[in-house]
């Protein structure tokens, strides 16, 4: 009997289903943490893409178009 055989014997109903949990008592597959990891990731550089267009936004166009004059 091959490997897939006898996971599917054991498991019964629930072979081929994301059954595998982080921890034991804690109702988090493994597929969830890792679309946590990728949106988590994701979002993080469009965080850091924003800030880097703020700062030069802030930095070189603003003050060509005279804002540093009007602060001070």
């Amino acid at each position: 009997m091959g490997e897939s055989k006898r996971r599917k014997t054991i498991l019964g109903d629930d072979y081929g289903k994301d059954v595998d949990r982080i921890l034991p008592g804690i109702p988090i597959t493994k597929k969830q943490s890792a679309d946590f990891v990728a949106w988590t990731s994701r979002g993080a550089w469009i965080g850091i893409g924003l800030a880097i267009a703020l700062w030069v936004t802030i930095r070189f166009i603003g003050p060509g178009l005279g804002w540093w004059e009007l602060a001070n």
